[in-house]
């Protein structure tokens, strides 16, 4: 992973100190609410329910056992004992004293890790493919990149105060699972017709209030002209941007509100200017991607023969390895997940003890790194194989090994009511209402590839718009309320989910979700059949019927 210069490090340490000083003066009175607010969001604090919540960045999902260990000691000493990890591959505290954000920061400092630009109208974390570099449908490692746009975005002096906050996504997989299309940019390695490696460009997607797709601004983009092409970009829309409705102020509107052709050409114009000020060299990137170098990975894990003989002879073994490990493009690995969605937990959420738990296992199974996943659950991305019968005993006894990625308790979960003041309705409550439900894994499996997706609010910071089945909470005069989507997707086949009809109350959105199913295995025209593509075969209608019908 990328190691910090002594000018990264020098940028860090005396942001701690600055932001030490200024909080410092806010808690004297020295310096008033709406002026502190901003310089607090630009260091990742916001203040909630209960308490101020950090958030934390965790660029490209990358994090070392020592930085994860240094999450679970701040999670001890700061917090409440755990930590909560976010779709944007963050990590939130949601207990600390404002007075104390200083001393965190500086603990964060001291392992290469920060909050800077985790909020704010700014450019935000850098997000990538949890297992970019070992995936086995990778064109290219698209983690250097990120690294090179990191670098770029964080404390840019033109892009501090953006009409609103901006977000970019980078994967190199012909399997999108970065949600490239639903980012303010989006940008997927590609080969062109003469076989060179560059970027398409995608611009102005987004969830929240207004979900979009975005669109292709530039089908191939070479990899010397990134940063200058990103750059254009924000400058486009830094100024032209809107400012006055912060509803309307993200690019996806931008976009929608001036045509494609339109901002393309502006975009095109803008580049011309700069684009050969501001030129990646081929030195550069490989200066970079030398810091993501391949492991020492072990040429004997290809003759391994004891992970067949586990696999046949331990089904529950053989189970957790179907669902929650990934092939590997080296022979003899595989990538592992760790699952933070057990049934009896918040989604998301680990202890102080987990974490120290899975630093251990990182260093003694997959060269001390962990992957953050979009869906708030961990990766280790490079296990042996005949490691896994080991590493699946211990998540075992951690209550990580619930066999569930991708499955329909596997739910992206926002907080809710239960931390966030911007919360219309509770989340975590229903996902362990819809758990408990969904009591039996042979159920759970048979259910197959199934993303549900659950938002308090409409900023839907946890994509319930993009979800398989989407649950939104709403108010309605003081009361919880839950509408429901079906059909939305993420991934290649980008789609934002149908609205079933009216919301429905809080003790029937479970049952709306049993229901919901029930009809999805009825409608099925074999097993294998998935959830996304049977609603897109058969429409909402079949869903609509049974659920207003008996809700």
């Amino acid at each position: 992973m990328y190691q910090y210069s002594d000018k990264d490090q020098t940028l860090i340490d005396e942001r701690v100190t600055q932001f030490r000083d200024q909080t410092e003066r806010f808690l004297k009175g020295e310096i008033p609410e709406d002026k502190y607010r901003a310089l607090r969001l630009m260091n990742g604090v916001y203040v909630q329910t209960h308490a101020p919540l950090l958030r934390v960045a965790g660029p490209y999902g990358l994090l070392s056992s020592k930085q994860i260990r240094k999450l679970a000691s701040i999670a001890r000493d700061y917090d409440k004992g755990f930590c909560h990890f976010t779709t944007r591959q963050n990590i939130q505290y949601n207990w600390p004293a404002l007075e104390r954000v200083p001393d965190i920061l500086e603990e964060l400092a001291s392992v290469q890790m920060h909050a800077i630009q985790t909020s704010g109208n700014c450019l935000r974390n850098t997000t990538s493919d949890q297992l970019a570099g070992v995936a086995t449908d990778e064109l290219e490692d698209p983690r250097p990149y990120c690294e090179i746009i990191r670098q770029w975005t964080i404390l840019h002096p033109e892009f501090a105060y953006l009409p609103r906050k901006f977000k970019i996504a980078v994967t190199g997989a012909q399997h999108d699972r970065a949600a490239i299309r639903f980012h303010d940019i989006g940008l997927q390695l590609v080969k062109n017709d003469q076989g060179e490696v560059g970027f398409t460009v995608f611009v102005g997607g987004g969830l929240g209030r207004t979900p979009v797709i975005g669109q292709v601004v530039r089908p191939f983009l070479e990899k010397k002209h990134l940063l200058s092409y990103l750059e254009a970009i924000l400058r486009i829309y830094n100024l032209y941007g809107r400012r006055d409705n912060k509803y309307k102020a993200r690019i996806k509107i931008l976009v929608r509100e001036t045509g494609l052709a339109e901002i393309t050409q502006k975009i095109e114009a803008e580049w011309e200017l700069i684009k050969d000020k501001l030129e990646l060299s081929s030195e550069r990137i490989k200066e970079i991607q030398a810091q993501f170098a391949p492991p020492a990975y072990l040429a004997s894990a290809a003759q391994d023969t004891s992970y067949d003989d586990k696999r046949a002879n331990n089904p529950d073994f053989a189970i957790w390895v179907k669902h929650n490990t990934a092939d590997h493009k080296v022979t003899g690995y595989r990538a592992a997940y760790i699952s933070l969605k057990a049934p009896d937990c918040p989604p998301g959420d680990c202890t102080e003890s987990q974490l120290d738990a899975i630093a251990d296992l990182a260093d003694q199974y997959s060269f001390g790194m962990v992957r953050t996943t979009h869906r708030q659950n961990l990766v280790l991305a490079d296990v042996p194989q005949a490691d896994l019968f080991d590493l699946w005993q211990k998540l075992e006894a951690l209550n990580l090994a619930t066999p569930n990625i991708g499955k329909a308790t596997d739910m992206i979960c926002c907080p809710g009511l239960d931390y966030c003041s911007l919360a219309n309705a509770g989340s975590i409550g229903v996902a362990k209402e819809i758990n408990e439900t969904l009591d039996s894994m042979d159920y759970v499996h048979d259910l197959g590839d199934l993303k549900i997706n659950i938002s308090g609010c409409m900023n839907g910071c946890a994509h319930q718009s993009v979800g398989h089945i989407g649950i939104l909470g709403v108010d309605k005069k003081g009361v919880e309320w839950y509408q429901v989507t079906l059909g939305g997707s993420s991934e290649n086949d980008a789609a934002i989910g149908e609205r079933l009809g009216p919301a429905v109350s809080k003790k029937d959105i479970t049952p709306v979700i049993k229901s919901i199913l029930e009809v999805y295995l009825a409608q099925r025209s074999h097993e294998d059949e998935s959830f996304l593509s049977t609603v897109r075969r058969v429409g909402v209608s079949p869903f609509k019927e049974k659920v207003y019908a008996t809700h």
